[in-house]
């Protein structure tokens, strides 16, 4: 494509050449107005010969080849002021494309603009100003009012308040508290807090949607590939109505006018910036699709597949229920429980810890803590001896049997709590359906999903309890990667097939669905490398909002092409039969030119059903 400072320069040409020209004929020197109006014309041909050059040595006959032709046949043919207008429209048309694509990236582009370059880092009692490459893991770092969490990492301190719209599209602001995640682009809102940082800056969240951005920017959607294929057909019915025209006429001109209102085609205009607009949009509602093709691909998904541990649920462990075996209320059971898991980093042990603050309970520091790996931990807790852990590890200690303890649902975990050598009580735990998963499900068939499956590689009774009541068309059970690729082959016999998933186990089912989705907040970077689409918040929500944007984008690209391919041939044809001649053919493919590039722009203006998302999003925002 011709650079944008190019066309600015073409436009001016075409613009003064014309407007010069028309000057110098009112004022009658018409000789010297059709010089003026050649020698504004040529230099936007030229470089649309060169243009056309470049693509034919690529091996693409594009549609400037009819602008080409309109402009040299209106120069031979003595319309010089037909070629100027074409000229003048021609630049101007290119130039309003490129200005309206890059107001449909605006969005995309505002997330490359807010990377940070350095971050402030604690070290040795002092505060250093550092670049990014330099922080490590376990490294603290200091985020002050307004700044953007430069690297994914933990909160250190007590709460934080995060302003994630530029990366989730959600208006109001975070609560965070201490040992929550915090995703890097995230802008501080509130007071300074500490942030310990988990991965370095060039693996982590925010400098992997910059990747993303980048990449899909570049792409090239099918519908722009199949306006190139279609092309040469449309190229040669011009160039047949042209001649036939000239033919049956004797008129020349009729072949110039036909050519005029030929140039350019809607198709090389509409239809990229539509797309790139849904992508901008997409990102907006916290949906990054990878670029314009998987964004088509997209509106057409027949099919989804769900993983189930981190996408159909939480991928945490928590509390469902607290059971007292003594004098103990629940709130003690989670006091003494929690206090001493603070001393160990296992998954079940930290999300005890972060479910007691999250009732706001004030936990003192745990003494003489063992751990034994795989079982429990024994310490103390306010002077008192406490252990908690697996069942068997815990009734063993305290000389106690395992028989009495309730029975376990499908996927529940029971942590066991004694303290002063007597049975507490027990912590239910498991991995939690996400919240707003029904209403999910039932939007995502209202877009035109015919068939929604589950694919886990846990038990069947544990699937078949999570699934309960969700409508599923099937559940999968006991799947290996292998197994979950085969399934998903399976099933694009049928029609396109989504696959959403966060694991490395899923990444291989990823990248052989039409569409992957990871979940890119706590997902691998393994599968948010094989996915088509990432999702920038931890919830479903987003997956939803991809699709209505993407097949609102795909229709719109549709709606233009079609008006504006029909509006052309209707010009064309009254072209060919005198009813328009070469200058009034220029201004009318303007005009259609114009009417669908703001057709197109309407896909920045796109929302998903507002009640379903409101009432989705409530549901499955996180909780301070």
């Amino acid at each position: 494509m011709i650079s944008n400072r190019l066309n600015v320069v073409l436009l001016v040409i075409a613009l003064v050449g014309l407007l010069a020209g028309l000057g110098l004929l009112v004022a009658d020197f018409t000789e010297l107005a059709t010089y003026t109006w050649t020698v504004g014309v040529l230099p936007v041909l030229a470089a649309l010969v060169i243009e056309i050059a470049r693509s034919l040595r690529k091996g693409e006959v594009g549609l400037d080849i009819v602008a080409a032709l309109s402009m040299a046949a209106a120069l031979v043919f003595g319309e010089t002021l037909a070629a100027a207008v074409v000229a003048l429209m021609y630049s101007g048309g290119t130039y309003l494309e490129s200005f309206a694509e890059g107001r449909a990236r605006r969005e995309m582009s505002n997330l490359l603009s807010r990377v940070p370059r350095t971050a402030t880092r604690h070290r040795n009692g002092a505060l250093d100003e550092v670049p990014l490459d330099d922080i490590k893991p376990n490294d603290l770092l200091l985020i002050r009012q307004g700044d953007i969490a430069p690297v994914d990492g933990t909160l250190e301190s007590d709460r934080a308040m995060l302003d994630q719209s530029a990366l989730t599209g959600e208006a109001m602001p975070v609560r965070l508290a201490r040992g929550d995640d915090i995703m890097s682009g995230s802008t501080n809102s509130g007071e300074a807090y500490d942030l310990r940082a988990t991965l370095p800056a060039a693996q982590s969240t925010y400098a992997g949607i910059v990747r993303l951005v980048e990449a899909a920017q570049k792409s090239k959607a099918p519908m722009a590939r199949l306006a190139d294929r279609y092309s040469l057909f449309f190229l040669v019915v011009t160039v047949v109505v042209a001649t036939a025209a000239w033919w049956f006429t004797g008129d020349p001109i009729r072949a110039v006018a036909v050519l005029v209102v030929a140039t350019p085609c809607p198709l090389i205009l509409a239809v990229p910036v539509a797309l790139v607009a849904g992508l901008s949009r997409a990102a907006h509602y916290g949906a990054l699709i990878k670029g314009a093709k998987p964004l088509e691909a997209l509106a057409g998904i027949q099919t989804l597949i769900l993983d189930k541990t981190g996408t159909l649920t939480d991928g945490r462990p928590q509390i469902v229920s607290i059971q007292s075996h003594g004098a103990l209320s629940e709130d003690e059971i989670l006091y003494f429980a929690a206090a001493l898991d603070q001393g160990s980093k296992h998954p079940i042990a930290q999300a005890i810890v972060a479910a007691a603050q999250a009732r706001d309970i004030v936990l003192p520091i745990p003494r003489d803590i063992v751990e034994t790996p795989g079982d429990g931990v024994r310490g103390t807790v306010d002077g008192r001896p406490v252990l908690v852990g697996g069942l068997n590890f815990v009734m063993e200690q305290v000389g106690a049997s395992s028989s009495s303890a309730a029975p376990q649902e499908p996927g529940a975990i029971l942590v066991a709590l004694a303290v002063d050598g007597q049975l507490a009580g027990h912590l239910v735990m498991a991995d939690a359906l996400r919240s707003g998963t029904s209403e999910l499900l039932t939007g995502l068939r209202r877009t035109g999903i015919k068939r929604i499956l589950l694919a886990t590689g846990d038990r069947r009774a544990v699937a078949e309890a999570v699934t309960e009541g969700l409508g599923f068309d099937a559940v999968c059970s006991d799947l290996t990667p292998d197994q979950k690729v085969r399934l998903v082959l399976s099933e694009r016999e049928n029609g396109p097939v989504m696959m959403v998933g966060d694991g490395v186990n899923d990444a291989p089912a990823l990248a052989a669905a039409n569409i992957g989705v990871a979940m890119g907040v706590r997902g691998t970077a393994a599968s948010a490398e094989a996915a088509d689409m990432v999702l920038l918040v931890d919830r479903l929500s987003p997956l939803l909002s991809g699709i209505e944007v993407a097949q609102g984008a795909r229709r719109i690209a549709l709606e233009s092409v079609i008006a504006g391919i029909g509006l052309s041939f209707a010009g064309m044809i009254a072209a060919a039969f005198g009813y328009l001649s070469p200058v009034q053919g220029a201004l009318f493919q303007e005009v259609i030119d114009v009417a669908v590039i703001l057709n197109a722009l309407r896909a920045l203006r796109i929302k998903p059903r507002e009640t379903t998302l409101a009432a989705i999003q409530d549901v499955t925002r996180p909780k301070s």
